[in-house]
């Protein structure tokens, strides 16, 4: 089998529906709420015995290269892709790809999260490396999540005919993405059972994906084709900055894959899959106490309080509930955070206000 296979883990998110323990500064994929381990530090950990440190790229951004670096210091520091600002994933999947095209032209990339949660890592490693062989082929993979209910805040892929069946994993052909539907739409395709949740993993040859840049997005084409050219010259960083900074930001989801030819699917069933996207979501994969409440941090003395999560971030501190339910608490020592579970969501419309007004907090 020619070509090498690449990792390649999308580092430069914020994750803002966990604010206010996730900031700018110290955005989600940094942060150590599941095992000890930080998000990112999970993502490596569950690429061990497939990839070596060495197929293992990722891309972020200035202000957190140095943390990531530190963090998992056996990714070599040149195989950290920083970007002057963030574009996007497409730019994120352009930027890796022009650099595996230089190590080896046959490479494959698997387009990982930083920021996720997988509980089944052998049932994981086991998707990407049918994917590999399906994208050897010349196919768009994508992984697609088993909905559980019906979700607002995913995009939905619908399944058509099987393309194929590989070690006993079936492979369907993808006949459109859906980008985060209203109730009703999601209610429908949850009911019609064709439909995954879009997980955000692709795998594709680079060539393959050059080839769908070129035809879909010309104005990130253009300024790839700019950095090969000056690809390990001095020039390089000054050249990335421009070009950057010119480029509409833009989603691999929106940008490729909805116009995208020869795309299939992977429905990952028994994944354990969260995206962590929300305080509420850590109900999922953090362990409750008798009472289904989680606590995370520093010391809480719960009085009647049922089905409730409590950060205490100084250990000092002390946070008392009494008749509570259902109920996300929050306290980071700069900021206390109250908020139903169901309302979680709507960290971010928060997060999004503080930021327009220029507030310190973000």
């Amino acid at each position: 089998m020619s070509g090498s296979y690449y990792a390649v883990i999308m580092a430069g998110g914020g994750g803002t529906r966990l604010w206010p323990l996730s900031r700018k500064t110290r955005p989600k994929q940094m942060l150590r709420i599941i095992e000890q381990r930080s998000l990112f530090q999970m993502a490596v950990d569950r690429l061990e015995g497939l990839f070596d440190p060495q197929h293992i790229l990722v891309v972020t951004v200035p202000d957190q290269f140095q943390e990531l670096h530190e963090q998992c210091p056996q990714i070599p520091e040149e195989n950290f892709l920083v970007e002057p600002f963030p574009r996007g994933t497409a730019a994120v999947v352009g930027l890796a790809a022009v650099h595996l095209a230089r190590l080896d032209a046959q490479a494959v990339m698997a387009v990982l999260t930083a920021d996720h949660y997988i509980g089944n890592q052998e049932w994981f490693q086991k998707l990407l490396q049918v994917a590999e062989l399906v994208a050897r082929q010349d196919y768009l993979v994508t992984i697609g999540i088993h909905p559980t209910f019906a979700a607002t805040g995913y995009g939905y892929i619908q399944q058509g005919k099987l393309q194929g069946r590989y070690q006993g994993v079936d492979v369907f052909h993808v006949v459109r993405f859906k980008e985060k539907p209203d109730e009703f739409q999601a209610q429908v395709m949850l009911a019609r059972g064709d439909h995954t949740w879009n997980s955000g993993m692709f795998i594709w040859k680079v060539e393959r994906i050059r080839r769908e840049i070129r035809r879909q997005m010309p104005q990130l084409e253009k300024a790839l084709a700019e950095l090969e050219t000056h690809w390990g010259e001095p020039s390089y960083a000054t050249v990335l900055e421009k070009q950057w900074e010119a480029l509409t930001p833009e989603t691999i989801d929106y940008g490729i894959m909805e116009g995208a030819e020869n795309v299939v699917v992977i429905p990952a069933g028994a994944l354990k899959w969260s995206d962590v996207g929300s305080w509420d979501s850590l109900f999922d994969v953090l362990p409750a106490d008798a009472q289904g409440n989680i606590v995370m941090g520093g010391r809480h003395f719960g009085l009647d309080t049922r089905q409730s999560l409590v950060y205490v971030g100084e250990e000092h501190r002390l946070i008392v509930t009494i008749g509570i339910r259902d109920l996300v608490v929050v306290d980071t020592g700069d900021v206390l955070l109250i908020v139903r579970k169901d309302e979680a969501q709507k960290v971010r419309q928060v997060v999004e206000i503080l930021k327009e007004n220029g507030d310190e907090y973000i």
